[in-house]
């Protein structure tokens, strides 16, 4: 592949040898170091590829061999450059747009985001916008590192951020917390356990060792320890907060006296049986779209808009004002790529606006329960793919004059513990005194 760009650099020469001597013309040519490659017959004589260079050290070699050769077809960028000489705004064109590929490579485009669920493109694209993050910007200005810090620092909900650049886009990848078990952490948990990751990255473990506490009120099921000491049998009720798990083993002398204290970080496999809240609500009115429709044609009447955008600038065809009071307005916008990640600051799309007329419904029972039952299922196969086994189920649907809700209790079996810095024991005082005397 690259000898072919560098013979299409330099340009050669589709050329046909005839006569009675071809032979010696190919082995003249070989002692000259001429190179020749893509030879074939062609009736009584031969094709073959030559370079400019070696063409024009043929005269001696077809004088001696008595060979005539003529041109087929000449190739390569010499030959096209040579061909449009005269059209120098077309060549100052094509300068003129590399130029600008290269200059526009050197800022951001475009900004993907994906994997937001609770937040919509629109509102972390206003917040990085606050952060001075924003198309245009040139691509040696973005810190995907700072990126990645102020996100997580804004949304709390937002556990895994990763920022990157690839071509003219800034690729930004989020995952939010979607376990809807455990209850939210305080602004000082979150401070707390921030800091007490700062100093467990910092420290060893021996210094920092950690516990496993109950997240909620429960009856543990099943506890197998892989390191620490269970504090709590299968069994016991507990209530949030109380150590499970403990990250100090003692260290006994042969009195089954403590000694010193082993630090490790816990770890366990821990199941309760608790109960689970749950509640949905709906409203039994809901609105119905009358759409418009043109006489004649029975076609929805429809007001367009089409616009270009140009960096800031934006040039608009048509209009989707109207007089109606109630419409809606849908339309799509696509942005000019070249290859996969080489975005251009142009785009165009359209805008649509239709107008309607609403006129109020009301679900009947049997819709109200069907979606009242659907969002239901939908959550106990959440609940299941986070390894939460439902054992009983009291959730049941209430009808009210304007709204229906679900509500109840789950009662299941799911894992259960977090992780918690070790307040550090101390040995007993005596203790200390008896070494201290030895």
């Amino acid at each position: 592949m690259l000898l072919k760009i560098i013979r299409y650099i330099k340009g050669y020469i589709r050329i046909r040898i005839t006569g009675y001597s071809t032979e010696r013309f190919l082995n003249a040519c070989s002692h000259k170091g001429i190179i020749l490659w893509g030879l074939a017959p062609s009736g009584r004589s031969y094709e073959m590829n030559i370079s400019i260079g070696g063409f024009r050290r043929l005269k001696p070699i077809i004088r001696k061999t008595g060979t005539k050769v003529s041109i087929v077809e000449k190739s390569g960028l010499p030959f096209f450059l040579h061909k449009y000489r005269k059209r120098k705004l077309f060549f100052a064109g094509a300068l003129t747009a590399v130029s600008l590929v290269f200059l526009m490579s050197k800022y951001i485009w475009n900004i993907d985001i994906t994997g937001n669920l609770s937040y919509t493109d629109e509102t972390l694209m206003r917040f990085l916008e606050t952060c001075d993050v924003k198309n245009g910007m040139p691509v040696s200005e973005v810190d995907c590192a700072r990126i990645v810090k102020d996100i997580r620092k804004e949304y709390d909900d937002i556990i895994w951020v990763s920022a990157s650049i690839q071509g003219a886009r800034l690729i930004i990848q989020i995952k939010e917390n979607e376990d809807t078990i455990p209850e939210p952490e305080t602004e000082g948990d979150k401070e707390d356990s921030g800091k007490n990751m700062q100093e467990n990255s910092t420290e060893s473990p021996v210094e920092r060792p950690t516990d496993i506490v109950a997240d909620r009120d429960c009856l543990i099921t099943k506890l197998v320890p892989r390191k620490g000491i269970p504090m709590v049998q299968e069994g016991t009720e507990v209530r949030k907060g109380d150590v499970l798990v403990s990250g100090q083993v003692p260290v006994l002398d042969d009195a089954g006296t403590v000694t010193a204290y082993q630090y490790h970080e816990s770890d366990a496999d821990i199941q309760g049986r608790t109960a689970l809240n749950y509640q949905d609500e709906m409203s039994l009115d809901y609105e119905e779209k009358e759409y418009f429709y043109q006489t004649k044609e029975q076609e929805p009447i429809e007001k367009k808009e089409y616009f270009l955008k140009i960096g800031k600038y934006r040039i608009s065809f048509g209009s989707v004002g109207n007089k109606y009071k109630d419409w809606e307005m849908y339309g799509f916008e696509r942005q000019l790529c070249i290859g996969e990640n080489f975005y251009l600051p142009i785009s165009f799309g359209e805008k649509t606006v239709r107008p309607y007329r609403p006129n109020a419904g009301k679900y009947t029972e049997k819709e109200y329960q069907q979606m009242l039952s659907g969002k239901f299922q939908r959550y106990c196969k959440d609940l299941e793919k986070k390894g939460v086994e439902i054992i009983e189920n009291n959730v049941k649907i209430y009808t009210g004059s304007q709204k229906a809700e679900a509500k109840g209790q789950l009662t299941v079996l799911m894992p259960v513990g977090t992780q918690a810095e070790s307040q550090l024991m101390e040995i007993p005082a005596a203790e200390e005194q008896e070494e201290t005397g030895e």
